[in-house]
């Protein structure tokens, strides 16, 4: 009977955001930074016929809360709002808000509660030494995956070091 024989260390690291990113916008700036400057120096890829470029984005979610408070400023309801993209998420959140009908039928004032919202995005990066990895981004941490060598860490350490909305 044949044995396993390892052939690789895959690593995972994670960076926790001293503070959360401010909001969907500067969230998105730090995810359209990545895939249009491609600061990691990644290049594009081929698997079978299909070509792929240096980054990609390979999901995304956006998630907004609005509560409904009464006049005495205590939350009588709340309403999430799960979005596949940015704009569906500006979108959503100002037609809750603007929804006097349902704010009625909670007896309250929408308020969206930007501070609750939750954003990810995984990116998949083709490294110039052949290695495919992912960087997933959340308001308030990044992970870096299937990665083996130290150098894919060091440089998106560099980069995550020089955007002031991931200090």
């Amino acid at each position: 009977m044949a044995n396993f024989v390892q052939s690789g260390v895959v690593k995972t690291a994670v960076r926790i955001l001293a503070t959360p990113i401010a909001d969907v916008t500067a969230f998105a700036e730090v995810v359209d930074d990545v895939l249009t400057s491609n600061p990691f120096g990644c290049t594009g890829y081929q698997v079978g016929t299909e070509t792929h470029d240096p980054v990609e984005k390979i999901s995304e979610a956006y998630t907004g809360r609005v509560i409904y408070e009464d006049n005495e400023a205590e939350t009588v309801g709340q309403v999430s709002i799960k979005c596949p993209t940015v704009a569906a998420y500006t979108a959503n959140v100002a037609t809750v808000l603007a929804n006097t009908a349902l704010a009625t039928a909670m007896g309250g004032t929408a308020v969206h509660e930007t501070d609750a919202d939750s954003f990810s995005a995984r990116l998949r990066c083709h490294d110039a030494n052949g290695e495919t990895y992912t960087l997933n981004l959340t308001r308030n941490r990044l992970t870096i995956s299937s990665y083996e060598a130290d150098s894919i860490l060091t440089a998106v350490e560099a980069w995550a070091d020089a955007v002031p909305a991931l200090a």
